[in-house]
């Protein structure tokens, strides 16, 4: 069967529990601030005028997430690779949709809102990372939150330590030799993203 019509899809899922319904808020509560303060890690997806989508993950210290007000926060923008494919789609569509992980933890934080970018602000000297401020910030105006249930972590035991199994696939190095036609070597690779050498790079 092809879904193709909300009552349709409704037939399959079944209808929202109303707390399910009702937990969407438009500012940030105190619950909200501690989440972001321990959080290390961010997922902001994009789409073009076009609909074309983007996920891209962020992260830094604990509570790198600066929270600007109660409806706005900013994501600070580190050296990277300067693809920029999210902030090119956030020039043609702000709309974002935001997933904060804390580690350990089975719930997400979602927000959605409406992003901007900034090349300075006050507040970007709280920012700072090893001597480094932001090269710029993704600034969110905020139209909803709430919090999202544990079941997709408790399915994928994504936190437990015993399903790991990261050497079940090869380095970095070979994954990128793999799938493109690089001009260096996997040994002139290897040494590119050895941890000791590549992780030079992160706020400089």
């Amino acid at each position: 069967m092809h879904i193709t019509s909300v009552a349709e899809l409704e037939e399959v899922l079944g209808s929202p529990m109303p707390r399910a319904v009702t937990k969407e808020r438009a500012r940030l509560k105190q619950t909200d601030r501690a989440w972001l303060a321990l959080s290390p890690f961010v997922l902001v997806a994009t789409s073009d005028a076009h609909g074309n989508c983007d996920v891209s993950p962020k992260g830094d210290p604990p509570g790198f997430v600066h929270v600007v007000d109660d409806t706005t926060i900013a994501i600070p923008e580190r050296p990277g690779n300067r693809r920029a494919d999210g902030f090119h789609n956030i020039l043609a569509n702000p709309h974002v949709g935001l997933i904060f992980l804390v580690p350990g933890r089975r719930e997400t934080l979602r927000i959605n809102g409406r992003a901007r970018l900034l090349t300075d602000a006050p507040w970007f000297d709280e920012l700072v990372v090893e001597g480094h401020r932001p090269i710029m910030a993704l600034v969110v105006d905020i139209d909803t939150i709430f919090f999202h249930c544990q079941k997709a972590f408790m399915r994928s035991k994504l936190w437990k330590r015993e399903t790991w199994t990261p050497e079940a696939l090869p380095s970095h190095a070979k994954l990128v030799k793999s799938v493109q036609d690089t001009a260096e070597t996997v040994e002139e690779l290897e040494a590119y993203y050895a941890e000791d050498t590549y992780g030079r790079g992160l706020y400089a």
